[in-house]
């Protein structure tokens, strides 16, 4: 008996060990502070899931102000990702500089085996993107991409009541997001100053919230590229946004259906809402958190039932509790899935092909 009892005394003591050793927070670096998103990790509750191990900024200035905002010591400031890497061996880093410094992240972080999350957009470009795709394939690394919306409860379930057949067949889908222009809002110099330059950012209303809805209509459709990009882009606040589009108008043609991407820096108030087509119905995600849905009655008539949604469980309301559940095997995201390399593949090709479109004034052709 006492041989039993010392083995299962044991065999005890391991599986608390080996608890306490899967709920360690991943270790995370954060690179870059100039996108105004990094406030979502800064300002995060402490749920225990993360721990920031060191920050990359060389403006020491902003590091400076957001030490004296969040608390966080100035001692885990670099001024180079690699000094970062090597004092403090994250082993995820999320990038919260420009878009054209995403490719950059990849490459100094995919060989050394750690894993990446950007802000949207995954890349300034396709090209970016299919060499960021390589070296995380290479080296077998997650590239996540983080979306505002991927969290939005009314988007999961509006998805989930498509799947189910509620309002028949999907035939239209409209994704209105922006708000009155970055200039209006008063945002820090340190982020308007590349969110407004077409090499940094890509572009601008185009890239900044085109690629939500982009990211939406690729998740609807399973991974399905559009047959056809068409856009129009315009410039209505020239003395704001003097070198790059403030407004958007991104038509994605398939099979069966069809969607329009309304990205703006002009409306008159934020927003990001989508608005789903059935044969039978249509369902509005109007916000985070509000939900309707319209089933035709006769001609113009409709039966319509709201509702306001609880945010989802945990992990999955969260994205740096996704990515450390992610890293750590404690989920596996389904393939296509909002934050994955598949769905953001191809919504760089459908952004670039917009621009293309645009520029030149002409259908873009993704399917042959």
């Amino acid at each position: 008996m006492l041989r039993y009892a010392i083995v299962f005394t044991f065999c005890f003591i391991m599986n608390v060990s080996n608890n306490l050793a899967q709920e360690k927070p991943l270790k995370i670096g954060v690179a870059g502070l100039t996108h105004t998103h990094v406030h979502w990790i800064l300002g995060r509750e402490d749920i225990g899931d993360i721990e920031i191990v060191g920050m990359v900024e060389p403006n020491r200035d902003l590091a400076e102000r957001y030490s004296k905002q969040y608390g966080y010591s100035m001692d885990l400031v670099y001024n180079t990702l690699e000094e970062m890497v090597a004092a403090t061996k994250p082993e995820a880093v999320t990038a919260f500089g420009t878009i054209y410094d995403h490719l950059e992240v990849v490459k100094t972080c995919a060989p050394k085996g750690i894993h990446v999350m950007v802000e949207k957009p995954l890349a300034v470009s396709l090209q970016h993107a299919k060499q960021m795709k390589a070296l995380a394939e290479k080296h077998n690394i997650h590239l996540l991409t983080n979306y505002e919306t991927t969290w939005y409860p009314t988007n999961h379930r509006a998805k989930e009541l498509l799947d189910q057949g509620k309002v028949g067949d999907l035939r239209k889908v409209i994704v209105r997001d922006g708000h009155r222009g970055p200039a209006k809002l008063g945002i820090n110099s340190e982020f308007l100053d590349w969110l407004l330059d077409p090499k940094d950012n890509g572009g601008g209303a185009i890239m900044d919230f085109g690629c939500y809805g982009a990211n939406l209509m690729t998740w609807l459709k399973k991974g399905e590229k559009p047959n056809t990009v068409t856009a129009v882009t315009q410039q209505l606040q020239v003395q704001n946004n003097p070198k790059v589009d403030d407004d958007a108008t991104i038509i994605l043609t398939y099979d069966d259906s069809q969607a329009i991407l309304e990205p703006s820096w002009n409306w008159p108030m934020g927003r990001k809402d989508m608005e789903i087509y059935g044969l039978t119905g249509a369902i509005y995600a109007d916000n985070r958190n509000a939900l309707r849905i319209r089933m035709a009655e006769g001609y113009d008539g409709y039966n319509e039932e709201q509702f306001t949604l609880e945010e989802r469980q945990a992990p999955m309301n969260d994205p740096f509790s996704v990515l450390a559940a992610v890293v750590k095997n404690k989920i596996t995201l389904p393939p296509n899935n909002l934050s994955s390399l598949e769905n953001n593949m191809v919504v760089m090709e459908i952004l670039d092909a917009a621009r293309e479109s645009a520029k030149k004034g002409k259908t873009i052709r993704l399917k042959k």
